[in-house]
């Protein structure tokens, strides 16, 4: 891939290296860590005229090329270099049907509970079978989440599927006041609430920490709504157990860093204007730098399957980034809380964790089913940190509880990919069916 071609696929993945390398390594003073924000507006307001010129040519030479021509391939190089690009709206979910006993049953959305930080999202099937309510609890980490569109259409085969659709920080505006992790286990709570008696959660990553804690607070409650069943999987329970390279940068320095570098107030015109904000862009770019090589080598790769006429394989990789690249802001109480509570002074674990100022006391839980689930290779969420949660819920009786570790997957794969559909899945739904009989 020569010259141009070669510099237009570099360009995304190098400006995410070095914004990660700059922030990671402490090079921005205190006093730019509000500017990051404000600078990266300015550099996507100038740059997203270029981006559009670049579709519209990409197009206009695509309708004119010949097979191995030279229009073929600026077609191909301007379709990449028009991607390299954030957006910072969810992408729609497109579950637009499922399968159930061998019937295709039409999904339509259907909000539950609309809060200021979070909707309460059902997948409502017209006309199906009453089936068991799973609220799958989606990561508040950078993405929205529509990252876990295969997760949810996996469970809608057989579960009536509501997920924790989390908005943008920048988009909420100050009179809704701050959302700190003590206001994101509430959001758990009122969600379960909302949908009623006889729901099982499905936690995945991050959240596992709050959704076992609102479990403990309605199972003390003795709460009419507490979860049947809580299904976590792959999240940081106890990061004192096999420490990764996330949980190495989260105590390499003191929270104060991090509210010095990471956290910036959101810029105009946003609604959420003033708001501080930990910027999703900030979030993507470090797990970009984790695996560089393997981003740009893909597209390369996206390049060559559109010079080839590939289709079918360009489209795979333009849905992949057009999810990966939607980044989602995080309210800064929110995260700050997150990296000291769990990553830094492992409240949960140590049996230190407040909810509102009372203990949260997982021993309480008795009537819960409690599945784990972690990944061999799982580089985020390392094997152990998860199934952590089994000894701290010592009120489970143990035929109720049970664990699992998926070989051959990283992160990624415990919820979603082939080993997610045909080994994990049956599990969860075992579990699920169990608990609800």
């Amino acid at each position: 891939m020569p010259g141009i071609e070669q510099a237009l696929c570099h360009i995304g993945a190098r400006v995410g290296a070095q914004l990660a390398s700059t922030v990671h390594a402490g090079i921005l003073p205190a006093k730019d860590g509000d500017m990051l924000y404000q600078a990266y507006q300015t550099q996507s307001n100038l740059t997203s005229p270029l981006r559009l010129i670049a579709q519209h040519q990409s197009a206009l030479l695509w309708l004119r090329h010949t097979e191995g021509s030279i229009q073929r391939k600026v077609s191909a190089a301007l379709d990449v270099f028009s991607r390299l690009r954030l957006t910072h709206s969810r992408p729609d979910y497109g579950i637009a049907s499922v399968q159930v006993q061998g019937t295709d049953i039409p999904i339509t959305e259907e909000k539950v509970l609309a809060l200021p930080f979070g909707t309460l999202l059902r997948f409502r099937k017209e006309h199906a079978p009453q089936q068991p309510k799973v609220l799958l609890v989606a990561p508040l980490s950078g993405h929205f989440a529509t990252l876990l569109r295969e997760t949810a259409k996996t469970l809608l085969q057989d579960h009536d599927v509501y997920i924790t659709d989390w908005h943008n920080a920048r988009d909420v505006s100050l009179r809704h006041g701050p959302f700190a992790l003590d206001d994101y286990i509430d959001y758990m709570m009122r969600y379960t609430r909302a949908i009623g008696p006889g729901v099982h959660m499905v936690a995945v990553c991050q959240p596992c920490v709050a959704a076992l804690a609102a479990t403990a607070i309605m199972a003390e409650d003795d709460d009419p709504a507490q979860p049947r069943s809580l299904t976590l999987m792959a999240g940081p329970v106890d990061c004192r157990v096999n420490p990764t390279g996330v949980n190495q940068l989260a105590t390499s320095q003191p929270i104060e860093w991090f509210e010095r570098n990471l956290i910036s107030h959101v810029p105009l015109p946003h609604a959420g204007h003033m708001r501080r904000v930990y910027p999703g862009f900030v979030q993507l770019t470090a797990f970009m730098s984790m695996n560089l090589e393997r981003h740009k080598q893909q597209f390369r790769n996206l390049y060559e399957h559109l010079v080839e006429g590939d289709e079918e394989k360009a489209d795979v990789i333009r849905r992949f980034y057009d999810e990966y690249l939607a980044v989602n802001d995080l309210p800064a109480e929110f995260y700050l809380e997150t990296v000291e509570k769990v990553f830094q002074t492992y409240d949960l674990a140590a049996g230190t964790l407040t909810w509102r100022g009372r203990l949260v006391n997982p021993a309480t839980i008795r009537r819960t089913w409690l599945l784990t689930v972690e990944g061999e290779r799982d580089d985020i969420c390392a094997v152990g940190q998860t199934v952590a949660a089994q000894d701290l819920c010592s009120g489970i009786r143990p035929y109720m509880k049970s664990h699992y570790i998926q070989t051959g997957v990283g992160h990624y794969g415990v919820f979603s990919g082939r080993r997610w559909q045909a080994q994990i899945y049956p599990r969860v739904r075992e579990l699920i069916h169990s608990a609800a009989g």
